[in-house]
């Protein structure tokens, strides 16, 4: 562990979806939890990536380790019948899940199908909706929750396509979650972290030069890393962030404020 980082969240539940390996956004959020004392669970996505995250499942003591396909039916309720089950209650959960078809996603949005653009909100956005839903109830004290979203959401980055109309419509409904939940103590965060080299981030055309382009942007002059991010949503997870919901977090060294 991080001596730096105190257990600030010992006896908190949190449930993280959408790790893939170790250089996992999710998988960031889900150590840095766990460095603040929190109990964690976690979900992989099919039996090819089951062999990835296992290991990291071990790693951070997770008493919950089981599949989740967000398309597939029944497997978001199972999961969280799990937690109910063992835990008894969710302070935490993270959405760090995105999809859209290649030919869909490589291809400009005048060219995105409408069964690919289906695809793509479903995936990528209904099911933090879904997932919301089945939450809230766990939350009995209040809980907090987070969805990864990218500056693509509000400003044009080429190459990004079909997934910036999808990812404002992310951010919209965690505005619209965090309105309809604050009567029950419970915070929702849109997080929008600079560009990470992720599995998901390999899709997109020229990526490499994305990156670059945000180091050289960033007021720091540098690349956030995984564990950036999951300080943050570790911070937004505390009582010293109660007072903070339904706004878009830039993990991004400051890129986002530099025309």
């Amino acid at each position: 562990m991080n001596d730096t980082i105190r257990p600030v969240l010992t006896g908190h539940k949190a449930l993280v979806v959408g790790i893939a390996n170790d250089q996992s956004i999710a998988y960031g959020c889900a150590k840095a939890f766990r460095t603040a004392g929190a109990e964690v669970a976690v979900t992989w996505l099919n039996e090819k990536a089951r062999p990835h995250v296992e290991p990291l499942a071990r790693e951070l003591e997770a008493p919950i380790a089981v599949p989740l396909d967000v398309a597939i039916p029944g497997q978001l309720e199972a999961v969280f019948d799990e937690i109910g089950r063992r835990w008894g209650k969710l302070d935490i959960l993270v959405h760090s899940i995105a999809f859209a078809p290649l030919e869909d996603l490589r291809g400009g949005l005048l060219d995105c199908s409408a069964e690919g653009f289906a695809k793509a909100m479903d995936v990528s956005c209904h099911s933090f909706i879904r997932m919301a839903r089945l939450a809230a109830p766990l939350m009995t004290d209040g809980g907090t929750m987070f969805a990864m979203s990218y500056y693509g959401a509000n400003r044009v980055v080429p190459n990004y396509n079909v997934m910036g109309p999808v990812k404002a419509a992310l951010e919209a409904a965690c505005r619209y979650l965090a309105f309809e939940l604050g009567p029950r103590r419970i915070r929702v965060h849109a997080i929008s972290p600079g560009p990470l080299k992720t599995r998901a981030a390999s899709g997109l055309k020229d990526f490499e030069l994305l990156l670059n382009e945000a180091a050289h942007k960033a007021p720091l002059g540098e690349l956030v890393d995984i564990m950036d991010v999951g300080y943050a949503c570790a911070y937004l997870a505390t009582p010293f962030a109660h007072r903070i919901t339904g706004g878009t977090v830039y993990v991004d060294g400051g890129a986002n404020i530099v025309a």
